[in-house]
């Protein structure tokens, strides 16, 4: 006698079930992508209940550019700049309005017709704004600003502490201390702004690394090259030798596509915002498995902090930014080469 349930019974159904063995959360959810992706075209992002990064958006395509939150990515070809991914809206919006409090870009949104008439808004008249909509400042002048905080958004805040560091050091040689102490308080004002940032926040065109991922095998390592605008790419499994888990710098530059600097083929821009919802999705997670590595300004990767890195993945041990955070010593964090 056939068993009554109300759970859904497919034995007259299927015929075979095909799976692929993971040895992550991570490894599961790029696979399971890939799956829903070719075999429901249509409704495979609702299936994955995507929520795509928030990212700050610099506007270069207007004439008088500004800055703004958005989860969608326009034309991967145009002027404007992506700053991303953050963990959620309010995270973004709160970087950005805290960030642009230190420079005078314009925070209105209307596309600007500057009229000497205009009478300005709040932000003109607390000194916090150029004012282009009124002619307040020529188009150099503004051009200029908005190069400081692409260079502030570029460089994760440390272009403006090293300004604020230049001016604060000549005002004490010049022994206006007045001055050199207002300026100081500004520099103790901006660390606050430049801390709500991770690591992981980059410019998108430059958020190149790789993630080191448990794998299904013994002694094993699988390794997730992420490259800009083309997302998380197939991975390599990576087998450590002998029983201290020795690495080769070469091996893991094979593991990452041998040329990590070679350019890789272009996604769409839906594409790119699903890989980095993935990759949002996997590394703001209270507790995630496996680390990532990011290279410097050249492209090129961390191959010493990655050895550790893996090593600490087969051993099962935290991450880096974990024991850096219980040891309470900022010079860990960046490590060296």
């Amino acid at each position: 006698m056939e068993e009554r349930t109300k759970k859904l019974n497919l034995r007259e159904r299927v015929r075979w079930i095909e799976y692929v063995p993971t040895g992550s959360d991570f490894e599961s959810g790029v696979v399971l992508y890939k799956v829903l992706r070719s075999t429901f075209p249509k409704t495979y992002s609702n299936r994955l209940r995507f929520r795509f990064a928030p990212l700050v958006k610099l506007h270069f395509e207007n004439q008088y550019p500004r800055a703004s939150i958005t989860t969608r990515l326009g034309r991967l070809n145009g002027h404007n700049l992506y700053y991303g991914p953050f963990p959620s809206r309010p995270a973004a919006e709160k970087f950005m309005n805290d960030s642009l409090d230190f420079f005078k870009m314009r925070r209105c949104v209307d596309d600007l017709h500057p009229d000497p008439s205009f009478p300005g808004c709040i932000y003109s008249e607390m000194k916090m704004c150029l004012a282009p909509c009124f002619k307040g400042c020529s188009d150099e002048e503004y051009s200029a600003e908005v190069n400081r905080v692409q260079a502030y958004f570029d460089s994760g805040g440390e272009s403006l502490a090293r300004e604020f560091s230049a001016q604060r050091d000549a005002a004490s040689a010049n022994l206006a201390f007045e001055d050199a102490a207002a300026i100081h308080v500004r520099l103790e004002k901006l660390k606050p702004a430049v801390n709500q940032l991770s690591e992981i926040v980059r410019r998108l065109d430059r958020l190149s690394g790789l993630i080191i991922q448990p794998c299904r095998l013994a002694e094993s390592v699988y390794v997730f090259p992420c490259r800009p605008r083309s997302g998380i790419r197939t991975g390599r499994i990576l087998h450590p030798t002998g029983r201290a888990h020795q690495i080769s710098i070469d091996g893991i530059a094979g593991a990452a596509g041998a040329r990590f600097g070679a350019p890789a083929r272009p996604g769409s821009a839906l594409e790119t915002m699903e890989h980095l919802a993935l990759l949002k999705r996997w590394y703001y997670r209270g507790r995630r498995s496996g680390e990532i590595f990011f290279a410097d300004g050249k492209d090129v990767l961390p191959m010493r902090r990655i050895v550790r890195g893996i090593g600490r993945v087969l051993r099962g041990e935290s991450p880096e930014e974990e024991i850096v955070g219980r040891n309470q010593d900022p010079s860990l964090r960046s490590g060296s080469n």
